[in-house]
């Protein structure tokens, strides 16, 4: 499941990568969190929204989508022709040794810009996960979807029924995903007065 992301790259790269008339506004942080206001892509251009898909049956915002239920969970078919694209140049995952939780950066090398498919309400998105690439299965069993860069303008073509674009929804194949994990944090305090 993915609980944070990062968009690093500027607006220039942003606008060049996606063949936008001119750079978007970027959100206030590099590293993203649920509720905070992130750059989306839709068939009508970039805008700044909300991560997470509000409802009235739980207090927290759904933040993900499971590719392999979206046409069968009331919350995800409504939207399904309500496609985006989620810019990123990572993502963080944590692996669990033990009682530890060890935060891992993943992406493609070199802050390369990919994008999460995602749904959107018009005020809100939700990123698609699916299964996890080989590379990464030993972190996490989701992955969020990162589309191939084909299939990135045929995700969000209003002209493509949800049915012509459904197989985009699938662990990355492209290029190989890297993973960067963060040293542990020590086992105990120092003793302050020794």
């Amino acid at each position: 499941m993915c609980s944070r992301f990062e968009l690093t790259a500027t607006a220039e790269e942003i606008a060049r990568h996606f063949g936008l008339a001119q750079p978007p506004a970027l959100p206030n942080a590099a590293e993203l969190r649920p509720t905070d206001l992130a750059l989306v892509l839709t068939q009508d251009g970039p805008r700044l929204i909300g991560w997470g898909l509000a409802v009235d049956w739980d207090t927290k915002p759904l933040i993900n989508a499971r590719a392999e239920t979206l046409t069968t969970r009331k919350t995800f078919s409504p939207l399904l022709e309500n496609r985006c694209l989620i810019p990123a140049t990572a993502y963080f995952e944590w692996r669990k040794e033990g009682a530890v939780k060890l935060k891992n950066r993943i992406g493609l090398g070199d802050d390369a810009l990919f994008s999460f498919a995602g749904l959107t309400d018009g005020e809100r998105f939700t990123i698609v996960t699916c299964e996890p690439t080989s590379a990464i299965a030993h972190i996490h069993d989701r992955m969020p979807v990162i589309l191939e860069a084909d299939a990135e303008t045929r995700w969000i073509d209003p002209g493509l029924p949800f049915g012509a674009v459904e197989e985009s929804l699938a662990p990355y194949s492209e290029t190989p995903m890297q993973a960067k994990e963060e040293n542990p944090p020590p086992v105990t305090q120092p003793d302050l007065f020794d």
